[in-house]
C-alpha cells in the first residue's frame, strides 16, 4: 500500500465564508455562514461580518453575480464591478453603465446582463478593464433574470414569457425563440436550467402565475438531442401556483464543476491526485493569446509534455509521482511534497 503525508487537496478561498446580500441603501452585506459547517448545531447563527458602500456607488443594489473573487452588482448607474480577494476589505474596480440594470450572470469571459431595454454584454476578460461589447445588444420587451447554459441564454421576459437567445457568439446574440406556452407563460421573473437525467429543463418564476417547468430537450421531444449544445424543444410540463407571486428561484450547485472563474478550488475531491488545475496551471497551459475570428475567441492550447521518468526511484516513489505529480522528499519513503 502506498500512503501519502502530503494534502492534495487546495485550501479553499475564505470567500466561500460568507453569503453576500445586496441592499438598496445599505450596499453589499456579507454574512458569515461558516458555523453551518461546522458540525456543532449549537452555534448556527448568522452574523453580519461586512457592510459596504463606499461614497454609494452601490446605491440602488438589485441584484449580484459572483465570478470567483469578482462581483457584478446591479445598481441604479450600471454594474458595479468589485474584487472580493479579501472577502472583508472590497476594492472597487468599474462601473460599466447601463441604464436599469436589472441581472446579470458570467459565462467564460461575457457578462450577460438584463436591463429595461434587452440583454446587454460585457466583456469581462480583464475586469478592470471591462467593456461593454458594442453592437452586441439585443432589444426585449421586460427582460428580468437569465440564465446561461452553453450555446443559450434563456431570459424571463415578462408578459412575454421566456426569450431563448443563442449566444454561440456571446459578441453577436440572436434572438432563437420566444416561448409563452399558448399564453399560460405571461409574468416570467426568473429562469433556472438544469438537467435530470437526459433531459434539459427549465424551471421558471412565473409571478403571479407561479412556479413553471418548462422541459427543453428529451429523446421524445428530439431523438438526436445528444451533443454539447442541442437545439432546445420547449414544452410546458408542470406548475405550481404559489401562494404569493413568485420572484425568484435559487441556483443549484454544479455538481462537477471544479474550480471558480478565479481557479480556486469549490469542491472536495477526497483522493490524491485528483485536485483540478489551479489559476497558475491554467495559465501554463492555455490562453497564451486569445484571438477574434468571427467566433467569440480562439484559444491557443499547448499539449503538455509527458513527465520523464526519473531513474534511481524506488518504484514506490515512481508510483507516487505518476498518481500525484509530486516528489517523495525522500525516495526510499513514500512521503511525499509538491514538485
Amino acid at each position: 500500500m502506498i500512503s501519502c503525508a502530503w494534502n492534495a487537496e487546495q485550501p479553499m478561498h475564505p470567500i466561500y465564508k460568507y453569503a453576500f446580500i445586496t441592499d438598496a441603501e445599505e450596499g453589499l452585506i456579507a454574512t458569515d455562514i461558516d458555523t453551518l459547517a461546522d458540525g456543532d448545531p449549537r452555534d448556527n447563527f448568522l452574523t453580519r461580518a461586512l457592510t459596504w458602500n463606499e461614497n454609494g456607488v452601490l446605491n440602488g443594489a438589485r441584484h449580484l453575480t459572483i465570478a470567483g473573487t469578482t462581483l457584478y452588482i446591479a445598481t441604479d448607474v450600471g454594474i458595479v464591478i468589485l474584487d472580493l480577494d479579501d472577502p472583508l476589505k472590497p476594492r472597487y474596480l468599474k462601473t460599466i453603465p447601463i441604464a436599469d440594470a436589472r441581472a446579470s450572470q458570467v459565462q467564460f469571459r461575457y457578462l450577460f446582463v438584463t436591463a429595461g431595454d434587452g440583454l446587454h454584454v460585457v466583456d469581462v476578460t480583464m475586469p478592470e478593464q471591462a467593456h461593454e461589447v458594442a453592437g452586441a445588444k439585443l432589444a426585449l420587451a421586460d427582460a428580468h433574470k437569465l440564465h446561461v447554459a452553453r450555446t443559450f441564454a434563456y431570459v424571463a421576459n415578462g408578459a412575454e414569457g421566456l426569450a431563448i437567445i443563442d449566444v454561440t457568439n456571446p459578441e453577436q446574440p440572436k434572438l432563437y425563440q420566444t416561448f409563452n406556452a399558448g399564453g399560460q407563460l405571461d409574468d416570467a421573473r426568473d429562469v433556472i436550467v438544469g438537467t435530470t437525467n437526459a433531459s434539459l429543463f427549465a424551471y421558471v418564476a412565473d409571478g403571479k402565475n407561479g412556479l413553471k417547468v418548462i422541459q427543453l430537450t428529451s429523446p421524445e421531444l428530439q431523438p438526436k438531442f445528444y451533443g454539447f449544445a442541442p437545439d432546445p424543444n420547449p414544452q410546458l410540463i408542470a406548475w405550481y401556483p404559489t401562494r404569493k407571486p413568485a420572484l425568484s428561484l435559487s441556483r443549484g450547485l454544479e455538481r462537477d464543476r471544479a474550480v471558480d472563474e478565479s481557479g480556486h478550488q469549490v469542491a472536495v475531491f477526497g483522493r490524491i491526485g485528483s485536485r483540478p488545475f489551479n489559476l497558475r496551471k491554467c495559465a501554463g497551459c492555455s490562453c497564451a493569446r486569445t484571438e477574434r475570428r468571427g467566433m467569440s475567441a480562439t484559444t491557443s492550447m499547448t499539449t503538455a509534455r509527458a513527465p520523464k521518468r526519473r531513474r534511481g526511484l524506488p518504484i514506490q516513489a515512481r508510483a507516487i509521482e505518476a498518481m500525484t505529480g509530486m516528489i517523495p522528499r525522500n525516495p526510499s519513503s513514500a512521503i511525499a511534497e509538491p514538485r
